[in-house]
């Protein structure tokens, strides 16, 4: 509980790094930043046996397609975004200080808080003995703020600046004893930097957040230089958001046989693999992709595509298609051209489609020396520490910069053995079949004896 009336229930969705919030007072309840999939909410909402009367947005998501317009409509609530937005929908306009009141015992107060965006609101939950927590969404995080270079480069200075103040204004305004529930921050690419700790109050923010340890020149500085890529499909989704999405479709896309699967293949399609990395490397169809489900599929197979693309799914079980489904439906990606079930023995139409992927340790890497390694990991993480002579190509930028690959066996590595996969089936589909997958943590890659390049 977090006082004698409310509570907040946590909505995650790990595979994005976001979270959302059902707050309630044990009757009605505020949703705050929903996903798309508000089955999820309804559901919870129901277990709780508490009536949503209220829907706000901190801001117009870049990650992912709100499920906000649609859980007002479903449930007949309010449905509340920052005034200056001006989304064409029916809403509730919110302006810095507007008070919400929810219930007698339940009230949100909106405050402005720029940075993460330009009209971001954060949300301060006031109960009968004041302020208890605030819903920061892209503004103050655990341990860090959220990245303020999505409205473009131009901005980003500017947008620093202001996440700085703005973290101090919350800062300044709560109790030590406050809790902050943030959206981003759990592995999400809107973070500035990664989070730390699963929970955190304004008092221990105020000890380790470098928005209230730096003073503002300092921390936009080490803000920018920090900042690296992060996802192509963001540039879809803030557009859907004020446009207002549709509702969620999960129905189960076509049936796809045997020749349908090899005609999509041959006709290089995404057909994409839904097992495990471990599965794959064993046996998969010639041509298909690997981003598996054991992994960040939905953020991978989003960066990676060409925007509207048709997408063939392979699982080994209906339950394997449904969780991608529901994982890409929230970027927006819910129309499919296909989907097939089963292992690739069951799937070939012919034995000769089967392929295998070769695999290795780091220690196996530093014995062969090879004279190729592709290391597909982001710029961050190349510039912290990397193996000599690697060749560095970002995942997401490895389809547009096949040309720079020489000839010869190419080792690639990542951080675990997940990039690396699915760098080396987008390099079997392209015709190099001479690949070795580095399957192994690169923090083991000095123990086993790689030669690392490290700054400083």
């Amino acid at each position: 509980m977090t006082s004698a009336a409310l509570d907040v229930d946590v909505i995650e969705t790990s595979s994005l790094g976001d979270r959302s919030y059902l707050a309630h007072d044990g009757e009605v309840a505020v949703v705050v930043d929903p996903q798309r999939d508000i089955d999820r909410v309804i559901a919870e909402a129901g277990r709780l046996g508490v009536r949503i009367t209220l829907v706000v947005e901190t801001h117009v998501h870049n990650d992912y397609v709100s499920g906000g317009l649609e859980l007002a409509r479903v449930t007949g609530a309010e449905y509340g975004i920052a005034a200056e937005d001006e989304p064409p929908f029916r809403h509730r306009p919110l302006h810095d200080g507007e008070v919400v009141t929810v219930s007698d015992r339940l009230r949100l107060r909106a405050v402005a808080t720029p940075g993460h965006t330009f009209h971001h609101l954060s949300y301060v939950l006031e109960g009968g003995d004041g302020p208890v927590g605030v819903f920061t969404g892209g503004s103050l995080l655990y341990g860090t703020t959220g990245r303020t270079d999505l409205l473009g480069a131009d901005h980003s200075e500017e947008l620093a600046r202001h996440q700085h103040a703005s973290a101090r204004k919350l800062a300044d305004m709560l109790p030590d004893g406050a809790q902050i529930w943030p959206t981003h921050g759990f592995g999400s690419f809107c973070s500035a930097t990664q989070a730390s700790g699963e929970s955190a109050t304004i008092g221990e923010q105020r000890e380790i957040n470098p928005a209230l340890t730096l003073g503002q020149q300092e921390f936009v500085e080490q803000t920018l230089a920090g900042l690296d890529a992060y996802p192509a499909y963001y540039a879809h989704m803030g557009v859907q958001n004020l446009a207002g999405p549709e509702p969620v479709d999960l129905r189960e896309p076509a049936r796809a046989g045997k020749e349908e699967l090899a005609r999509r293949l041959d006709a290089g399609e995404w057909v994409v693999d839904l097992r495990s990395r471990k599965a794959y490397v064993v046996s998969h169809l010639a041509g298909i992709i690997s981003v598996g489900l054991d992994g960040a599929m939905v953020t991978w197979l989003g960066w990676l595509i060409d925007w509207g693309a048709p997408i063939t799914l392979v699982g080994e079980t209906r339950d394997d298609v449904a969780e991608a489904q529901r994982e890409l439906a929230r970027i927006g990606i819910d129309k499919f051209a296909a989907a097939a079930t089963g292992k690739p023995e069951e799937l070939a139409a012919d034995p000769a489609q089967l392929r295998s992927t070769a695999t290795a340790g780091f220690a196996d890497l530093a014995a062969a020396r090879p004279d190729v390694v592709l290391d597909v990991r982001t710029t961050n993480e190349f510039r912290a520490s990397h193996v000599d002579g690697a060749l560095h190509i970002p995942l997401y930028e490895l389809t547009s910069r096949f040309g720079e690959l020489p000839g010869g066996t190419i080792w690639v590595h990542c951080g675990s053995g997940y990039r690396a996969t699915v760098a080396a089936s987008l390099l079997e589909r392209a015709g190099r079949t001479d690949v070795v997958v580095v399957d192994d943590y690169f923090d083991n890659a000095a123990d086993a004896g790689v030669r690392l390049t490290v700054p400083g």
